[in-house]
């Protein structure tokens, strides 16, 4: 008899996990019910467990994340007015324009050296109270930054931030995407982080394993508002506890084990610096940025390589390729993605 061929180790993203067997049993057994008519049970118990979390009056289910951070938006947001935010943010990089496309919203992205946006800069940003510019309306950070490893945004920093915004009498939105990383790995409880946001979107399929969901929580008026712009983008869903279901599982099962992600994810940095031709930044949670260094080497090659060996990565820039560690990638994967990741790299530039 043939040998099975070992699983794929899938590191592109922390979105590929696939539904456990007690998450799939949850689902099964979830109570529901019309959520756009009268509410489905299942999903009431998420968005209540979510907003007491997050330290916050209420919170709505969403079918992505996206979704979630432009609602936000619009709640916040006025046609012509101005957000500010880091200049390699989800929201300006990775969603469509949607700020734009959706509610006539221009986005001033701020530089920043590794994703944290300094308060300095973000009360230089602010713009003038005068007729002859466009206004800003709201300030909205990103926790942790994707586009810079996985970076955690610090309390202080965040504290400072939201200072700034008061003084200016904006509102601030976070995208916590990753929002649970960042708690696990700090210790920090996510409602300290949400007493510092109006508004605050958090996902169920990073990380947590899974497979739909964000929510954005805020107060009962914002949530109330919110609840229209979800319709209107065609975000309602009707027996919605199948997928809450498995939120509610997510959170009280993959939370916790979300520090043996980071763990990984510093032994793979750590095996990859040690590759020649590779550059590699310590992580702070679960994502692991990669630099193809060598000179003859093409990124999109080292990928090639990979993919023959069962391991899946991204491309992240002309020179970077992101490892992102889940549920689904266990001790042995990443010894597989290590291994394949020396040969890759060695064959390449041996050529």
């Amino acid at each position: 008899m043939a040998e099975a061929e070992a699983p794929p180790v899938d590191l592109r993203s922390d979105t590929v996990t696939r539904p456990t067997a007690g998450m799939r049993e949850a689902m099964f057994r979830a109570e529901v019910g019309d959520d756009v008519l009268d509410h489905d049970p299942t999903t009431l118990a998420l968005e209540e467990r979510v907003a007491e979390l997050l330290g916050k009056e209420r919170a709505l289910f969403f079918p992505s994340g996206i979704q979630a951070n432009q609602t936000a938006l619009a709640v916040h947001g006025r046609p012509g007015s101005e957000v500010i935010l880091e200049a390699g943010a989800h929201i300006f990089n990775y969603e469509e324009g949607a700020g734009a496309a959706l509610s006539g919203l221009q986005l001033r992205p701020v530089p920043s050296e590794n994703g944290i946006l300094d308060p300095d800069a973000v009360r230089g940003a602010i713009r003038p109270r005068t007729p002859y510019v466009h206004p800003t309306s709201l300030v909205a950070l990103e926790n942790t930054h994707n586009a810079a490893g996985g970076k955690i945004l610090p309390l202080q920093t965040f504290s400072e931030i939201r200072e700034v915004a008061l003084a200016a009498d904006l509102p601030v939105h976070l995208d916590g995407a990753r929002l649970w990383h960042a708690c696990v790995e700090t210790g920090v409880p996510p409602s300290r982080y949400g007493a510092l946001a109006d508004t605050v979107m958090v996902c169920l399929s990073k990380g947590l394993g899974a497979p739909v969901g964000s929510l954005l929580a805020g107060s009962a008026e914002s949530v109330t508002r919110a609840w229209r712009i979800r319709r209107r983008l065609g975000g309602g869903m009707r027996q919605s506890g199948i997928l809450a279901a498995a939120g509610l599982y997510a959170l009280d099962f993959h939370r916790d084990r979300l520090v043996d992600d980071h763990r990984r994810a510093r032994e793979l940095a750590r095996a990859a610096s040690a590759v020649p031709g590779l550059g590699v930044e310590m992580p702070e949670t679960n994502i692991v940025m990669l630099d193809v260094l060598a000179d003859g080497v093409s990124p999109v090659d080292v990928l090639a390589r990979l993919a023959r060996e069962g391991v899946l990565m991204v491309q992240f820039g002309p020179r970077r390729l992101r490892a992102v560690t889940h549920l689904d990638v266990d001790d042995e994967g990443i010894s597989r993605a290590v291994e394949a990741l020396t040969r890759a790299m060695e064959q390449l530039s041996a050529i």
